[in-house]
């Protein structure tokens, strides 16, 4: 179910969408988490989202690049999410994991650093990427732009 995806995407929290669909906070938690919903429940979480209560029993979630929101993302942003043309659909999961691996090697070849200068020069470098990484995923999180739900047990994005 997209319900997580489209919540995030209109930067609603769990219980701002509770109290406009007058269900409770952890109904809404239980449908994002998995479990079936009542077609009641589905009825006025479609109102509050304004979408058909098909689109709420939707598996995968992919950007509209026709809708009004995409177009007003900062081009740079739009830009590194629009990879789906190449079928290449950034992850948060691939992002974070480009992120961890960039600061973990950046810090280990800044050590070598007191070796060698190519050594610091390239810890630098890899510790950028990973703040750039970071960034990104800061504003993925931001617009709720993600192509896929975070997987069971990964933090939710604010």
């Amino acid at each position: 179910m997209i319900l997580k995806q489209l919540r995030i995407s209109r930067h609603l929290s769990q219980e701002q969408l509770a109290q406009m669909s007058g269900l409770s906070t952890r109904t809404i938690q239980r449908i994002e988490s998995g479990h079936k919903a009542s077609v009641e429940s589905l009825k006025c979480l479609a109102a509050v989202l304004d979408v058909e209560v098909a689109t709420l029993n939707e598996q995968t979630f992919v950007i509209d690049k026709h809708a009004l929101d995409w177009h007003t993302l900062p081009l740079w942003l739009r830009s590194w999410f629009g990879f789906s043309m190449l079928h290449m659909h950034p992850t948060r999961r691939v992002v974070k994991r480009i992120e961890v691996v960039s600061h973990v090697t950046g810090f280990l070849f800044c050590l070598l650093g007191f070796v060698s200068e190519a050594a610091l020069a390239g810890g630098l470098i890899m510790l950028v990427t990973a703040y750039w990484f970071y960034f990104l995923t800061w504003q993925g999180d931001r617009y709720g732009i993600w192509f896929d739900a975070p997987a069971d047990g990964e933090p939710a994005a604010p």
